[in-house]
């Protein structure tokens, strides 16, 4: 597989540079070839505006519609359409992050804003004009893997601990934007204790890593409802006998077989 590693650390001499480049050896040493995009040590520009779309600072920018046409015209600023040869050469992409404030941070935020533009990973219709989205969509085809760590003990991003579910915390990532852009999203990889994590935790950490990368060209994507799947009105709500009486987001995968 063609693996697209997109890190986002402020110092590589962390937990998280140390997984990120085990990672890559593992990847490599399973037959792989692994891209690393390291958003900081690039000086990426997370800020969207007019220079990325060849847009007059004059006029009014309407984000969605100049970058559908920059990206139609391969107008798009250069280092734009960089990242969009390395994610049309990738078959999986890897989401490398330290968890702040129940999010990523603000480098890889605008590394989506600005790369994951309208007519290339979300926008596209099929031939009878559905805008595909929700498990299709620009970006079909790749899985998605996210490795984040935190500096919560794991029973507070439990199920029941004060923090939230590790994967409600990441929902807006794993399923507003990966499975939006029609990615395989398979479950995340959440490294707890982080800041505390002593010579064992890091050995621990790492064959946690090796493991899901070992499996990822098989590993079972989670099982969210595809938008034209046949579960949803045509509002877009859930149809109301599936987990009925409920609003957790939850709701939107598919229950296991024995569920």
């Amino acid at each position: 597989m063609n693996v697209l590693w997109i890190f986002a650390h402020p110092e590589g001499r962390s937990l998280n540079g140390a997984l990120r480049d085990h990672g890559a050896a593992t990847l490599r040493r399973d037959g792989h070839r692994v891209r690393h995009r390291d958003l900081y040590a690039m000086g990426w520009n997370p800020l969207v505006g007019p220079a990325d779309f060849g847009h007059d600072p004059a006029e009014r920018l309407i984000v969605g519609a100049a970058s559908e046409r920059a990206h139609a015209a391969g107008a798009l600023a250069p280092d734009i359409r960089a990242e969009h040869d390395n994610i049309t050469w990738a078959d999986a992409l890897i989401v490398q992050f330290p968890l702040w404030w129940y999010g990523m941070p603000a480098i890889l935020k605008g590394w989506f804003d600005r790369v994951f533009v309208q007519g290339f990973a979300f926008g596209v219709t099929d031939d009878a004009g559905r805008t595909l989205r929700y498990g299709d969509g620009g970006l079909a085809g790749r899985r998605a893997l996210v490795v984040t760590t935190a500096g919560a003990r794991s029973s507070g991003l439990g199920p029941r601990g004060v923090h939230g579910a590790a994967e409600d915390v990441l929902f807006p990532l794993l399923h507003g934007t990966l499975f939006y852009t029609g990615m395989d999203v398979l479950p995340p990889l959440v490294i707890t204790g982080a800041d505390r994590a002593a010579a064992a935790d890091r050995t621990a950490a790492a064959a946690a890593l090796d493991a899901r990368l070992h499996a990822l060209p098989t590993a079972d994507p989670i099982p969210y409802r595809s938008e034209h799947g046949g579960d949803y009105a045509d509002d877009l709500t859930l149809r109301p006998h599936l987990a009925p009486g409920r609003t957790d987001p939850a709701i939107h995968r598919r229950p296991s077989p024995a569920g």
